[in-house]
């Protein structure tokens, strides 16, 4: 078939009508010209139509809008303002077709208005028209579509689906004669039919798509369905009802109901910017996710795609994203592919302006086509480019969000050696770091594929410009390549070593932070600050090379386009390539181009890796060992008498070892009975209580239990909230049955002393209670949940006697009356009243039954109550002497309680009394609000060197601008055409060569230069902020969260380690740059310098007007992502807690809600960010477009052709470098506030020095412990009461002082002024002759010894915990580990003193670690002990060998003991009473006994306990 345009024109003028009417029809049909005719006849009529509808529409919209009473037109469609739309896979097809069609019809359009055939310019400008009413017709349509779904239409138009049909017939005779066309061509006619060409690859693609459309035409429906609101209101609900009111609390984001165009040009975000702008935006303010990208959503979706069992996935995680988010992926990669396609357009059309600015124009108006064509692939490019970058980061953003939930409820299930094999630190990780490493590797994901493709469009390029020579360009960038990937991979090794380093140093922060109490007390602040500081100089010397090697691979990068410019031009001068502008920087534009995805790749490649590394630590988590469910049969109902019942049980805390921590447990206990528990330390109780509860592994046996149950566990779990929140634990407020449980847990007088009562907010981990305190909130938590099986382990340690009698007498036998409660205890006087007693030896019951029927049936048992009733026996005797009087008073004195007690016990909660009255413990955090003052960045920018350092950096980015304009300006010159006489090869590329040198030897200095200001100036800020945390007062850390005070020494110390040097850097030479691109483009096209100022303008308030509400945001996300991983560690610390109550859900619930508020800050973060990117990016576009006009406009007198290359290959990165600049200033700035945060806490007010060099005691003080307290007052900060008020006593060395009274009279508060954690408000404390406060706080604590209420050891070894600053040899450790009764146990371990202590001391017993603690003051040898509730934790037969050891280990010593236990200070040489903060008795035991006094009462009581329970 050879119809051609000739054959068109012959058939006009009339020669062809005698033909045949098959040769007429075929002509009509298959020849070009005619078929334009009908494509483009059928697409206006088609654009007619539509035009004509929407006029009536119009009209009929303002009639309806003047006559009330008519109705909505659109009606019939959607008549309920509630449903919502849901969309089919039709739907999404008929979109995804219509899109292709659009792209096919641009690539046609460029390539057709780019071709450079002369021979038919006229013809090739008609047909690049016809393409364009394409485009615009199929555009038009596919916002049609996305209407109907707006509208909720369930057919297409009747008129839309007669044009499908029509053009699927018409495109059918395109590709119809494109074939007979390829069949029938010869060679020398094939040259001069490359349009018709184009015509046929179209028409071959558009035909299946077509057909496609076709089947919609056929079928009408939509697939738009509308759900009414009747279906999706029990769902709404149901949701309401499971997440609380969280959903309602702040309105939906805009994003839900955005339209199409909204969505596209992020319209939907203006009224938060504009919130954001007024005022600075507060947390309430920024709206909720949209429900389908919600936490709760989310999580069920993860779980609905998690793989079956019987599909046996060794990568379970990583299946079940891609299920999820299959979709979501494939949309992000069509946008690279479309962005990808238009972004070379740019370097395509260097040649074509060159030609029509010298003249050689095919038309007068190519120049207006080629602008256009500029505008609308730099408008398509900015458009896909900010639409990848949002879609990738949301797609990130809901996976963390997925995994986070997902994460959690798996903590929840995690048995006991699961949660040991990970450990609370590394599942916080998988939480923090992991899911953020996923997350962040979203937006690099692409590039990994899309690399190959853009070089070798870059390639095919260069190669059409240049010839041979893009060889050379193609092994030059492969070289380039290969050094970035080695580059990368060594950055990468060393971050993996500095993130190493970073967790041993944060690991150590954290270990310092949770403990300042003891390091305070034993003065070990100077070791471990020693110890941070070693692992913080690791750290940073893993990260001074890092940067280093960071910087290496930058230099590369920016020299890339000079070093491969130079060697192609350099063998395109040898194999003789005539270089022209268009050529050259066509070229230079390429090798720019190029340069982002070479440095993207190896990044890329890494992220992929990394994410991959986390994907298997994810997966091991996920498939850990979970508890298993039926271990325990559990019944609620009442079925028969048992409540309890354990047959032939066998239980191991490791899941996979053989080890048996429990053997051959029988046990039978009823409903309503009271068993108790005893045993010596470690031996099984507190595991017996795990396996009822179902926490240990279950090796065979039988456990049943039937009812509920509640536990209380012996380290007491407190949440972060108030004591209300916490003894409420989820449940409703129900008043009454509320303040019983706070009266027979006696926390009634506690409430009194505290100024907000049971509004008082907890610290983390309680840390502003006592240990009574928290004690008995947990056991008041219990009672309120109204279980069936109590199981209490040894609730009574922590608190006084009269207290913990109280609590015998009104909680376990009053409230609890008729449960069935379990409790471990070493009080051997409850035992009397108790209906079970189960006697526990190394795992085994080894006796049970009543208190008289086993005390002589074995050893056990008797020398529990044998080494009771010895400490027993002074006290009775004392009791006995003074007859019945003394009794008297005692009751009035327990039954008048002191209603302005104070509360002293330790840390108390004695809060400043604020204006407002807040019950706030916990400060809310400072945060700073408006913009980073200008004092942060020259604070940053001059710290290290001075003004000097960062002049430099300025100085020498100058520099590196100048040479590569330089280097520019020169290949401008030497290609012009008057130049091409004399043009000289070897002066060319020798000139050209020098100056690229240059170039990089200045940018080589400029990046080294500044990394090396960056790297110091983090270390003076690391230096400055360890300092005043260390010498911070002990108030300081009760009303800081440890949290608050450790994302500024890891989030923050990172951003200012790392981000900070780069990106200043990075900001600094961007800024240069765009000086440059618009100095070369206002240079050559001078009318743009008149659009420059109202572009500055526009950019300085885009960025003011972005980065008010971007600010905020960013630092509410900081402030909103503390809460989930709190709430996460709390989670994981208290599970056992948790899983008894089976209040998983409501945990669950608590987890969602925080990760929904985390996650909106996210979202609207990233939203802002493309908004800006768009707007700045579409004005970039804008003015190049405008100066390129301009150079077509101006008479090429005055425009150059070679500056018309130059101006273009700059001009091109306009919108870009633009854009960078204004983005990059605002990350700046966000991440300066992590300099502003630093800065606050290197300001803490500090406590006194810790050694005064002109006031050292004596080296042997004290030498004989005389202890003088005068008028002793303590209030814990000024304007709260006084706690201490007014004591005076006088202690002589050797003195063994005994110190009791009920709960929170002041006894911790004495001890903590003697080592002035807290500065005494009046009176003196002399000891040995000199006044303590005169003395350097480390000269005083080192000398004194104590051992602390809570037994605390360090993650280490056993050496590393008895004698942290190494001062002790092997065998004196040995000794006192003899003396302290934990030689035989230590010599056990095949590690001996380097046996491991976990966290915390996990690994060892509450009384192992007190004897642990006993070991160190033995070790100290000091003349004056404290002891606060030292044996606690221990059964009475340990606490009678430990109070053996001091009597005898520390015979001469002064010793000042807090005690519980009336057994513990009857052989003291005299007692001192505190009640209410005054000491009411100070004098020898015997002789308080002898008269009535509180002394006697406490006595009393005590010895009466076991008969009167």
């Amino acid at each position: 078939m050879s119809f051609s345009t000739t054959t068109f024109v012959t058939f006009l003028s009339g020669e062809t009508f005698t033909s045949t009417l098959p040769q007429w029809l075929s002509f009509i049909f298959l020849s070009p010209c005619p078929q334009r005719v009908l494509l483009s006849a059928l697409n206006v009529l088609l654009l007619l139509t539509l035009f004509v509808i929407s006029i009536i529409k119009l009209c009929s919209k303002f009639k309806s809008k003047s006559s009330v009473g008519n109705t909505n037109e659109l009606n019939h469609i959607r008549n309920n303002d509630t449903s919502f739309v849901r969309t089919s896979c039709w739907f999404k097809l008929t979109l995804t077709a219509t899109v292709v069609l659009i792209i096919l019809y641009i690539v046609a359009c460029v390539i057709v208005f780019t071709s450079s055939s002369s021979t038919k310019v006229a013809w090739n400008q008609i047909d690049g028209l016809f393409w364009l009413v394409q485009v615009i017709t199929q555009a038009v349509i596919a916002v049609l579509v996305i209407h109907e779904k707006k509208f909720g239409a369930v057919t297409h138009p009747f008129w839309l689906r007669i044009y499908w049909i029509a053009y699927f017939i018409i495109i059918s005779l395109f590709t119809a004669s494109g074939i007979m066309r390829l069949v029938s061509l010869d060679e020398a006619e094939n040259k001069d039919l490359f349009i018709f060409k184009v015509d046929d690859i179209v028409s071959f693609i558009s035909l299946p798509v077509s057909l496609f459309l076709l089947i919609f035409a056929v079928k009408g429906t939509t697939g738009i369905s509308i759900v009414s609101s009747e279906v999706t209101e029990p769902l709404i609900s149901e949701e309401i009802k499971l997440y609380g009111d969280n959903l309602s609390t702040s309105e939906v984001t805009a994003f839900a109901s955005a339209s199409f165009v909204s969505k596209a040009f992020w319209i939907w975000i203006n009224p938060l910017l504009s919130k954001g702008y007024k005022s600075p935006l507060k947390i309430d303010e920024v709206p909720t996710l949209s429900p389908e990208h919600r936490a709760e959503r989310m999580s069920l979706l993860f779980e609905s795609k998690w793989p079956k069992s019987n599909e046996r996935s060794e990568h379970p995680v990583r299946l079940t994203l891609l299920r999820c988010f299959w979709k979501d992926l494939a949309v992000t990669a069509i946008l690279a592919i479309i962005r990808l396609c238009v972004m070379f357009v740019g370097p395509v059309l260097i040649q074509s302006f060159v030609d029509v600015t010298s003249g050689k124009g095919s038309s007068i108006y190519e120049g207006y086509f080629l602008v256009l064509i500029l505008f609308v692939s730099k408008f398509i490019e900015v458009l896909t480019t900010h639409h990848f970058n949002f879609s990738a980061q949301k797609l990130g953003m809901l996976i963390r969000c997925t995994l986070l939930t997902s994460l959690y409820k798996k903590g929840l299930r995690l048995s006991c050696s699961g949660r040991q094999d990970h450990g609370v630190g590394t599942i916080v990780n998988y939480m923090a770091v992991d899911t953020q490493q996923l997350s962040d590797m979203m937006l690099q994901l692409h590039a990994v594929w899309m690399m190959p493709v853009q070089l070798g469009i870059g390639l095919f390029l260069l190669y059409n410009s240049l010839g041979a020579s893009a060889v050379t360009a193609l092994v030059g960038l492969i070289g380039i390549l290969i050094f970035v990937v080695i580059g990368t991979k060594r950055n990468n090794t060393f971050q993996f070593i500095v993130m190493k380093n970073r967790d041993k140093r944060m690991k150590a922060m954290n270990e310092m932070l949770n403990y300042m109490r003891v390091i305070k007390f034993q003065a070990w602040e100077e070791h471990f600050n020693a110890n941070i500081m070693r692992h913080r100089e690791a750290e940073f010397a893993s990260l001074t090379k890092f940067m280093f090697s960071i910087c290496g691979n930058m230099i590369i990068m920016w020299s890339t386009p000079l070093v491969i410019s130079t060697v192609t031009f350099g063998t395109a001068i040898l194999l003789g390539v005539k270089l022209n502008a268009a050529t050259v920087f066509t070229t230079t534009t390429v090798f720019k181009i190029l340069q982002e995805p070479i440095r993207a790749f190896p990044q890329s490649m890494i992220s992929l890796s990394q994410a991959m590394v986390s994907l298997g630590r994810l997966d091991r988590y996920m498939l850990s060992k979970e508890l298993s469910n039926d271990s325990v049969e559990s019944e609620e109902g009442y079925f028969d008498q048992t409540a309890v019942e354990v047959k032939d049980g066998t239980f191991s805390w490791d899941d996979d070892s053989l080890q048996r921590d429990l053997k051959n447990i029988n046990l039978v206990i009823n409903k309503g009975e009271l068993a108790a528990i005893v045993g010596t330390v470690g031996s099984g109780k507190s595991s017996l209580l795990a396996s009822i509860l179902g926490e240990m592994r279950k090796i065979s046996g039988k456990v049943r239990v039937f009812g509920s149950t509640a536990y209380v566990a012996q380290t007491s779990w407190i949440q972060n909230g108030t004591i209300e929140e916490n003894i409420l634990f989820g449940l409703p407020m129900d008043r009454d049955k509320y303040n019983e449980v706070v009266r027979v847990c006696c926390l009634e007088k506690d409430f009194e002393m505290m100024e907000y009562g049971d509004q008082t907010e907890i610290g983390e981990r309680g840390i502003n209670l006592s240990g009574g305190q928290k004690q008995r909130i947990q056991l008041a938590r219990a009672v309120y949940q109204d279980c069936d099986i109590y199981l209490l382990d040894d609730v009574f340690s922590a608190v006084d006697a009269h207290t913990g009698s109280e609590i015998f007498k009104e909680c376990v036998r009053g409230a609890l009356k008729g449960k069935t409660v379990v409790l471990v205890t070493h009080q051997v006087d409850f035992l009397h009243n108790v209906d079970l007693i189960l006697v526990m030896k190394d795992g085994l019951i080894v006796q049970s039954g009543k208190y008289n029927d086993i005390l002589e049936s074995g050893v056990d048992f008797k020398a529990l109550v044998s080494a009771h009733d010895t400490s027993m026996e002074l006290v009775e005797q004392s009791a006995v002497v003074p007859g019945e009087n003394s009794i008297k008073p005692t009751k009035s004195l327990v039954a008048a309680p002191n209603h302005n007690e104070t509360n002293g016990e330790s840390n108390s909660i004695e809060q400043p009394k604020s204006a407002k009255g807040s019950s706030k413990l916990i400060k809310e955090e400072e945060k700073e609000t408006g913009k980073v003052s200008l004092r942060m960045y020259k604070l940053y920018c001059t710290e290290a060197f001075g003004w000097w350092g960062i002049t430099g950096v300025i100085v020498l980015s100058l520099l590196w601008q100048a040479s590569m304009m330089a280097s520019d300006y020169w290949l401008a010159y030497e290609t012009s055409e008057k130049r091409a006489q004399v043009f000289n090869p070897s002066m060319f590329i020798s000139i050209y060569a020098i100056i690229a040198a240059i170039g990089i030897i200045i940018v080589v200095a400029r990046s080294y230069s500044f990394t090396t200001i960056g790297l110091k100036t983090a270390q003076i800020f690391f230096t400055q902020i360890l300092h005043s945390i260390l010498h911070a007062p002990m108030s300081f850390f009760d009303t800081t969260p440890s949290g608050r005070i450790l994302s500024r020494a890891s989030t923050d110390q990172t951003n200012v380690d790392i981000l900070l040097p780069l990106f200043l850097g990075i900001i600094i030479a961007v800024y240069i740059s765009l000086l440059g691109v618009l100095f070369v483009t206002c240079q050559n096209s001078w009318p743009t310098a008149f659009l420059l100022i109202p572009l500055v303008w526009l950019n300085l308030w885009y960025r003011g007007y972005f980065l008010s509400s971007s600010r905020e945001l960013t630092r509410m996300d900081s402030i909103t992502k503390a809460p989930v991983i709190h709430h996460f560690s709390e989670s994981i610390s208290g599970v056992m807690t948790i899983r008894a109550f089976r209040k998983q859900k409501i945990f669950c619930q608590e987890n969602i809600k925080r990760v929904n508020a985390n996650l909106r800050m996210d979202f609207h973060n990233y939203s802002s960010n493309e908004w800006l990117g768009l707007r700045l990016e579409l004005l970039g576009s804008l003015v190049f477009c405008i100066s390129t006009m301009f150079m077509i406009v101006l008479p090429s007198s005055i425009i150059k052709p070679e500056n018309v290359g130059l101006s273009l290959s700059y001009g091109l990165s306009l919108n870009a470098v633009l854009f960078w600049a204004v983005y990059m200033s605002c990350f700046i700035e966000n991440k300066m506030v992590s300099v502003e945060r630093i800065k606050q806490f290197t300001n803490i007010p500090s406590e006194p020095s810790w050694n005064l060099k002109d006031r050292l005691p004596p080296p042997n003080w004290p030498s004989q412990g005389n202890v003088d307290i005068k008028d002793l007052q303590v209030r814990y900060r000024p304007n709260t009461p006084l706690v201490l008020k007014g004591i005076t006593v006088s202690i002589s060395g050797g003195e063994k002082i005994g110190v009791v009274g009920r709960t929170g009279s002041g006894k911790s508060t004495l001890i903590q002024v003697l080592f002035r954690l807290v500065e005494p408000s009046g009176g003196k404390i002399i000891i040995d002759g000199i006044d303590i406060t005169v003395l350097g706080l480390h000269d005083l604590r080192s000398r004194f010894g104590i051992i602390p209420q809570e037994p605390i050891l360090f993650e280490g070894t056993v050496r590393s915990n008895i004698d942290p600053t190494g001062q002790y040899t092997d065998d004196e450790i040995w000794k006192s580990l003899d003396r302290c009764q934990l030689k035989e146990v230590v010599a056990s371990k095949p590690e001996k003193l380097d046996s491991l202590v976990l966290d915390n001391g996990e690994n060892w017993s509450v009384g192992q670690r007190q004897l642990l603690c006993l070991g160190r003051v033995m070790l100290k040898r000091s003349r004056l002990l404290f002891l606060d509730e030292a044996t606690a934790s221990v059964d009475s037969q340990t606490d009678g060998v430990i109070q053996r050891i001091i009597r005898e280990d520390f015979a001469a010593c002064t010793i000042i003991s807090i005690a519980h236990r009336i057994p513990t200070v009857m052989d003291c040489d005299r007692v001192l009473v505190v009640d209410a903060g005054i000491a009411k008795e100070f004098d020898k035991p015997s002789i308080l006994i002898q008269r009535p006094s509180l002394f006697g009462a406490l006595v009393q009581e005590y010895a009466n306990r076991s008969t009167g329970l």
